[in-house]
């Protein structure tokens, strides 16, 4: 790893995902991003959502995303680390990225330390949230038994019957987001929680599809990544600050 260098995060590009901007397109602005930022990176956090579907078989993978995949190998062998953050859409990843791609894979949220400051990083799926539908259905989606079963259907059937469950998602019908103030927000009510036990300076999450900043108290602050299925934004800190940006 370099000593010196900028760190980015960025989260739900939903690679595959035909809403919005073209999944091809999309893939191809992310790709450009990639190699804008690998020159000076240090290190980057990719936070979740990754792709719109991503479920890997033992010895198969889902087709398509080359660039991406191609443009992070490049990354990582150049000995820029790459770390990959599952999401609700992403979470059944094996090794492929791992050994194949040289990416490094967080299942859970991680504190870490930046140039003395505490980051907690989290893609944010179910984080602070108090639907038990929801938390039932995350159980569902990590249940090791299930995904087991799953695998044994054909990788036609098993993908296809994850791309039309994605479709059905807010973000395939095209649904706007909002942001429902401090209060009423799941991850604002994880951060509080989380900084009744340890000092946090910065808190980046994705899921939430909201590209904004937001000042939980004087010392710290939270990151909403936003998405790149209509925009570009992304966080940067270069040592000292942490800067909100969009590409393109």
């Amino acid at each position: 790893m370099k000593e010196t260098g900028k760190i980015y995060f960025a989260s739900d590009f939903h690679l595959g995902l035909n809403t919005g901007t073209a999944p091809l397109e999309r893939e191809k602005k992310v790709v450009r991003w990639l190699k804008s930022v690998a020159g000076d990176a240090k290190e980057i956090y990719l936070l979740g959502d990754i792709f719109d579907f991503w479920w890997e078989y033992r010895l198969v993978v889902p087709r398509g995303y080359t660039r991406f995949l191609g443009t992070v190998s490049e990354i990582t062998d150049s000995g820029v680390p790459v770390h990959f953050f599952t999401g609700n859409h992403d979470m059944w990843v094996r090794d492929y990225f791992s050994s194949e791609c040289g990416m490094i894979i967080h299942t859970s949220p991680l504190t870490t330390v930046f140039d003395g400051k505490n980051f907690h990083l989290a893609h944010g799926e179910g984080l602070g949230t108090k639907e038990k539908a929801y938390k039932i259905l995350l159980a569902i989606f990590r249940n090791k038994t299930l995904r087991a079963m799953y695998s044994s259907l054909h990788p036609s059937i098993g993908v296809g019957i994850g791309h039309m469950w994605s479709l059905s998602s807010r973000l395939g019908k095209g649904l706007e987001l909002q942001f429902f103030g401090e209060e009423k927000e799941d991850l604002l009510r994880y951060a509080k929680t989380i900084l009744t036990k340890e000092n946090i300076d910065f808190f980046i999450f994705g899921h939430r599809h909201l590209a904004m900043k937001y000042v939980l108290k004087e010392t710290s602050e939270v990151v909403f990544l936003g998405d790149w299925i209509k925009h570009g934004s992304y966080a940067e800190w270069d040592g000292s600050v942490l800067n909100f940006k969009m590409f393109d």
